[in-house]
């Protein structure tokens, strides 16, 4: 079934809301669009819009379906741009939901996940830190997280950045000294650590502290990441006095230490805090030379836990107050929503992204525009912050620009790269041999590109540097050719920057004919210059006697850039999977065998290579190994 013969879905249920409404074949543009109207119902949902390639080019939500989407039945109505778009519509799908907030969410999610040319988009590759408080251990665990929030605690964030979390874990090390080490290394010490001599851990592991006392600065590091801490502080100054009074001057001094530590964050000498207010964010917009900065800075427990720029994609028309709505609905789709949000211009859809955002939460948000006070302030410097950001931006851009207009120059390419992809190889005389490319475009470095690739032809000799880079351009191309035969969305390079000299080249283009590709590929390789000499390197390129670039000019500096950060990549790839390699036991690939067997094994013989060499007799005298499982060991290795 095609897209345009696709039926409507509901989004609760999934099944075939409505049978006939598939559109007539042979149709594009408004036409298309106009049958798809006669059958569309009057209730909430979100719809998609589709090219003749299948992409998706705009993903919208409707309070009525057929009244939204027939706006798209008159072209010369909307602006050139939206126009574009219709006129590309050579399919549509529509999900009915419950509600139109739902609707949005759902709308948030597909643009998130799809990221639809048309639509305003938040351009996120990095994920936000947040603080761990694991208390299933008899003694709690103070760390840092990124990523997926699985592991059993209570999480304290976001953060804007790795430095916002270690500057508080610091201050919570100070305040409250709780442990940040893993439970192996906590089960192991017999004696306390550095961190203890320093006053940075109370030490429960080797009894310096017992765990009920210790249980409670636990508590209290609970209570100020709560927001409690004006509470705590007045308390803690309480006993301070009681202690002083009673000459235990050395409690009294450290419960001081503990007081001038937390100051840190919540006093008056840090940066900007919050006295109105415990938890909120503040988003604030400001819009230049058609492109936009969204300040996003973030609060809670009363303090600033800090602020990140970003810089959504959307048309130079665009509204301003559309770009931000835009951008929150998509912002929040997988984030901790906060109590309260503050914005810097009204928005379109704020009861509606109220009330998402709160049946999301499940607890009440509130979406404001202070006009006065310390809120209005604070808005204010994160407006200034915005503009800023921007400004620096666009800076960036423009010199961005300028390089890759050089390198168009400097190889004679047809038009400006908009994507270049860089690859190289990395291994130890053939062991964990992997390939890697990074990719770089206008925009500079574009992390969630970057690709990795294990060498898995076993035909390949170890250290073959040419046959690595033809399996990696084999398997890279063959899914390119595969999934995106069109070469449309952007995803095809428009420069392949190969770390190598004309051996690498030769190999490269062997692979690309092997493929299929053989019209005119843009590819150079880089060759080191003398002894490894930086600034003085050898560029080749099919069809092209060899050449080097002026030393010092801007180009040659940026495809240095572009070589070194694809062998950083390739070469951090590379020690990850030996260390990995490394801490692998030859026991991990013997079924029945976990980490209490695995370790009653190395105790008895001593080393993997003695269980290696062990009859079925001398295995089964193992505590907790039967017969049954010393023949599976034994076999296993003799296999």
């Amino acid at each position: 079934m095609s897209k345009a013969d696709k039926p409507i879905t509901s989004a609760k249920t999934g099944f075939d809301a409505s049978p006939d409404i598939a559109a007539a074949p042979n149709k594009t543009g408004a036409e298309l669009i106009a049958d798809y109207v006669k059958r569309l119902p009057h209730k909430p949902g979100v719809y998609r819009m589709f090219d003749e390639h299948g992409t998706v080019l705009y993903v919208g939500k409707a309070k009525s379906l057929k009244k939204r989407v027939a706006n798209y039945t008159k072209p010369d109505r909307n602006t050139t741009r939206i126009a574009r778009m219709i006129y590309a519509t050579a399919a549509m799908e529509f999900v009915i939901t419950e509600s139109e907030t739902e609707a949005l969410l759902l709308e948030a999610n597909y643009i998130k996940k799809l990221k639809p040319r048309y639509n305003i988009l938040l351009r996120d590759d990095k994920s936000f830190p947040y603080i761990l408080m694991r208390k299933n251990h008899p003694a709690a665990q103070l760390k840092k997280h990124r990523g997926a929030r699985r592991k059993d605690g209570d999480y304290y964030g976001p953060f804007a950045s790795a430095g916002a979390v270690n500057q508080t874990v610091d201050t919570l090390q100070r305040a409250f000294r709780l442990r940040t080490c893993s439970d192996s290394i906590y089960e192991a010490r017999t004696r306390p650590c550095m961190l203890h001599q320093i006053k940075r851990c109370a030490a429960p592991c080797t009894g310096e502290i017992s765990l009920e006392d210790y249980d409670k600065l636990a508590n209290d590091a609970t209570a100020f990441l709560s927001g409690r801490s004006k509470m705590l502080q007045e308390r803690m100054t309480g006993e301070m006095g009681e202690a002083a009074k009673a000459q235990n001057y050395e409690k009294a001094a450290e419960i001081r230490d503990r007081l001038r530590a937390m100051s840190r964050v919540t006093g008056s000498g840090s940066a900007i805090n919050a006295g109105t207010f415990s938890e909120a964010d503040i988003a604030a917009i400001h819009v230049g030379a058609g492109q936009s900065c969204v300040q996003m800075f973030f609060f809670r427990a009363g303090q600033n836990w800090g602020s990140r720029s970003f810089f959504p994609r959307h048309a130079k028309d665009e509204d301003t107050s559309e770009i931000l709505d835009a951008f929150l609905a998509q912002f929040y789709a997988d984030k901790p929503i906060p109590k309260q949000i503050f914005v810097n211009t009204d928005l379109p859809n704020h009861a509606l992204l109220e009330r998402a955002l709160s049946e999301r939460s499940g607890r009440a948000i509130k979406i404001s525009r202070p006009q006065r006070g310390e809120k209005r302030q604070i808005l204010d410097g994160a407006a200034i912050n915005a503009k800023e950001a921007l400004a620096r931006k666009l800076a960036e851009k423009a010199s961005q620009e300028k390089l890759l207009k050089g390198l168009q120059d400097a190889f004679d390419l047809p038009s400006i790269p908009r994507r270049i992809e860089v690859y190289d190889n990395s291994h130890i005389q053939g062991t964990n041999a992997v390939g890697a490319f990074i990719v770089a475009g206008p925009e500079g470095f574009m992390k969630r590109e970057y690709r990795t690739f294990n060498i898995k032809d076993v035909s390949t000799e170890p250290g073959d540097d040419y046959a690595m880079m033809r399996e990696v351009m084999r398997r890279r191309f063959s899914r390119l050719m595969r999934d995106n035969p069109e070469r449309s969305g952007g995803k095809w390079p428009d420069l392949l920057l190969i770390d190598g000299g004309k051996g690498q080249l030769s190999s490269v283009m062997e692979a690309l004919h092997e493929v299929g590709i053989t019209d005119e590929v843009s590819v150079v390789a880089i060759a080191k210059g003398p002894d490894r000499n930086a600034g003085r390197e050898t560029f080749f390129m099919p069809g092209r006697s060899d050449f080097t670039l002026p030393p010092g000019t801007p180009v040659l500096y940026y495809l240095q850039r572009l070589r070194d950060e694809a062998h950083r990549f390739a070469i951090g790839t590379h020690r990850a999977k030996r260390k990995k390699q490394m801490v692998t036991s030859p026991l991990d690939g013997i079924d029945g065998v976990g980490p209490r067997r695995k370790k009653a094994l190395l105790a008895h013989f001593g080393s993997a290579k003695g269980v290696k060499g062990a009859s079925v007799a001398e295995l089964s005298q193992v505590e907790g190994v039967s017969d049954q499982l010393a023949q599976k060991i034994y076999g296993y290795f003799k296999a």
